[in-house]
């Protein structure tokens, strides 16, 4: 555990590369850069200790926040449908993992958004745990009846995890641009003021109602990769803060924010494989 502890705050140190730039925007990235970058992430030898195809019964693998959110499966997949009233925080969802994942983590899906909504987030949660503090317990079963209402600050006021909105607009309804952006929660802080990982992105093509993407995300060390398949491209995505405190464990979860849905299949959890020492 201690060399695990030590490895991971090399990586962290070592995510200081020419993907971070603290304030870099998309107009300045390189895109072959972040392709390479997920690539090299992606290489070595992983094992799935999670799979779902979603078209089964969902409760047994996963378990939900808020009681007007909905999750149904069918042959087409898991469809996540949140509560139809705009801020309203009653109406958010989270779906999680009953399972909790240790170490770096790969994780694949298919996501086929079914919305045509112009405001608000799908988020990705990945290994998440509660503070500790109070109520908070670091496994968050201990403390699902405060999340019946799934309110945004109640998750980064008191949860460690890394967050990634995607398929995500702002909620003026006035900015049709689409972004990806990572957050690593820091709780007791000021809310989200620090938490982001560089750079944001704004993509084009990306998350048209009722086409299916295939999505990979790698959480390794402290960075985050994502790569994002339509029939149409392929988008890589780089995002990383080392001056964040890493995370090491917890659950994976699946966001809608209120008024938002779409399809899910295929769900796969990954660890890398660890070569054996040699014997001396």
């Amino acid at each position: 555990m201690r060399n695990t502890t030590i490895w991971t705050a090399i990586l962290c140190v070592m995510a200081v590369s020419a993907v971070w730039a603290g304030t870099r925007t998309e107009a300045g990235m390189d895109k072959e850069s972040d392709k390479r970058a997920f690539e090299e992430a992606s290489a070595g030898e992983w094992k799935e200790v999670f799979t779902d195809a979603c078209t089964g019964n969902w409760k047994e693998k996963w378990f939900l926040d808020g009681e007007i959110g909905a999750a149904t499966s069918s042959p087409e997949g898991m469809t996540l449908t949140a509560g139809p009233e705009f801020r309203n925080d009653a109406h958010h969802m989270v779906l999680w993992t009953k399972e909790s994942f240790t170490g770096d983590v790969k994780i694949d899906y298919d996501y086929t958004r079914i919305d045509n909504e112009r405001r608000c987030v799908t988020i990705l949660y990945i290994q998440a745990t509660g503070s500790g503090e109070g109520p908070y317990a670091k496994d968050i079963t201990q403390w699902n009846e405060l999340r019946k209402v799934p309110a945004m600050k109640t998750y980064f006021d008191n949860m460690n995890t890394y967050h990634i909105s995607y398929a995500a607009y702002d909620n003026s309804g006035k900015d049709d641009r689409q972004y990806i952006r990572a957050r690593r929660y820091l709780p007791g802080k000021d809310g989200l003021k620090g938490t982001d990982l560089a750079p944001d992105y704004y993509p084009d093509g990306l998350f048209a109602t009722g086409v299916k993407h295939h999505i990979s995300v790698i959480k390794k060390g402290c960075e985050l990769f994502m790569r994002i398949e339509n029939p149409g491209q392929v988008y890589y995505c780089h995002m990383s803060d080392p001056k964040l405190p890493a995370i090491t464990e917890g659950r994976i979860g699946l966001r809608h924010m209120f008024t938002r849905s779409a399809c899910y299949k295929n769900i796969r959890i990954s660890s890398p494989v660890i070569p054996a020492s040699p014997e001396i």
